[in-house]
């Protein structure tokens, strides 16, 4: 009468663990799918670079999802990370990661550009992303490569259409926080 309660359990078990876990492979009608969107920036993007951009996008994700050890979602993984229990996996670290495979490309007709969102928002954690967009195009008519969003199964929309966040330009935020700790600095002196 136990075995076949615990076959039961087994099976749920490897379901649940299964289910948590990094697709192994790319689908690549998803990549197409990028790939179109990437070629819809603009009629000057070369059709390879819009398909090497997605294809890495996608293939890097997965291989930063098992370097980093990803099996559980994405708070659950910051949480791991910042106890010392992974090695990467924070927005950030996805975002940096994507931005500097992508720019090992040197693309001609495309950009990449960083963006965070949430940062002035006291009940919401930062989350930083990486943005492709057409050359000469500011990041809000790009499109959102953002891996970390489902623990390590890469996200992607154009900026616009991306309504989860509102995202700023990365530099832009990190200029914001200097001058408030700057202010706080200032103020804390005065008192």
């Amino acid at each position: 009468m136990k075995k076949p309660f615990a076959c039961v359990f087994a099976v749920l078990a490897a379901l649940i663990v299964g289910a948590c876990s990094v697709p192994d492979t790319v689908d690549r009608r998803d990549v197409a799918g990028l790939a179109t969107e990437i070629r819809g920036l603009g009629p000057d993007i070369d059709p390879e670079e819009a398909e090497r951009a997605a294809r890495i996008a996608y293939d890097y994700t997965s291989q930063l999802a098992a370097e980093y050890q990803i099996t559980d979602p994405p708070l659950i993984h910051n949480t791991k990370v910042n106890r010392g229990l992974r090695p990467r996996g924070l927005c950030w670290h996805w975002a940096e990661d994507m931005e500097a495979r992508l720019k090992q490309e040197n693309f001609q007709t495309l950009t990449l550009h960083r963006a965070i969102a949430n940062a002035d928002n006291p009940f919401r954690i930062d989350h930083s992303t990486a943005i492709i967009s057409r050359r000469g195009d500011s990041m809000f008519e790009g499109v959102v490569l953002d891996p970390w969003r489902y623990g390590g199964k890469l996200y992607w929309s154009q900026l616009q259409a991306d309504t989860r966040y509102n995202w700023r330009p990365r530099m832009e935020v990190l200029e914001w926080k200097r001058q408030r700790r700057e202010e706080k600095q200032r103020l804390a002196f005065i008192e």
